[in-house]
């Protein structure tokens, strides 16, 4: 019996790296995934990868950061699926993340938060009334290490990720009573494919693959194991930020 027998998820940002080996592990443990991202392409490619191990899946173009294209995906898969029980929110446009305090501008902040936390906060709005009537609703956003330290010069970035874990503390006591839980996943993983990047410092001493060390975490928090688990901070990061989640 698959872990998620009966569940319908959705995930943004799942045509590629941890979004499509997430929605990859879903499907294998049973449930209904609507993969979400800019390109239908991308959409089809792991769609087809889902069906072709016996999965259902459902591709839908959605560009998080445009509020009305939230609204009517979710609408494409509760019309399709009938609910939704899992939202994973991991999306995010890496593009502008770079930039020291002293040169940030309001309009390269923004375009972080659009993507971060503001698209975050748009989806769980849309998914709401479903997760409430799932009754085991489950929402994981998706904050970073680089965030909780500090890491410079990273400035829109660091801030985005932070308001997002803000409102996943927010929203896990808000809805706690609906039996929704809320979590934050902050992992280090490689999804850069071939663009150099300096060596990994944390104690593991390795990146984190996509399909065996950061899917599966997910795959925790949306399964009845985690249950009793809301408003915490996951960090598959290698040990990166050792006991910097307390």
């Amino acid at each position: 019996m698959g872990r998620l027998d009966g569940k319908i998820a959705i995930i943004t940002g799942a045509s590629r790296g941890i979004g499509r080996a997430t929605a990859k592990l879903f499907a294998a443990e049973g449930a209904k995934v609507a993969v979400l991202s800019r390109t239908q392409d991308g959409n089809d490619a792991v769609v087809a990868a889902i069906e072709a191990d016996g999965g259902t899946a459902l591709g839908v173009v959605c560009d998080v950061a445009d509020a009305g294209q939230i609204t009517a995906a979710v609408a494409a898969v509760v019309a399709a699926f009938g609910g939704v029980d899992i939202l994973a929110n991991i999306a995010f446009d890496p593009s502008a993340v770079a930039s020291s305090v002293v040169d940030l501008s309001v309009e390269q902040l923004q375009r972080n938060f659009d993507t971060g936390p503001i698209a975050s906060l748009r989806t769980m709005q849309a998914c709401y009334p479903w997760l409430k009537a799932s009754a085991a609703g489950r929402v994981i956003n998706f904050g970073s290490p680089a965030a909780m330290t500090g890491m410079s010069p990273y400035a829109p970035y660091n801030m985005a990720k932070e308001a997002t874990r803000a409102l996943t503390r927010t929203a896990a006591r808000e809805w706690g009573p609906d039996r929704i839980t809320v979590n934050t996943v902050q992992p280090v993983a490689e999804t850069w494919g071939d663009v150099d990047v300096p060596p990994p410092t944390n104690a593991l001493g390795r990146y984190g693959s996509p399909e065996e060390d950061i899917a599966p975490v997910l795959l925790f928090l949306a399964s009845e194991d985690a249950r009793y688990l809301t408003g915490y901070t996951l960090t598959p990061d290698g040990g990166m930020v050792i006991d910097g989640a307390r």
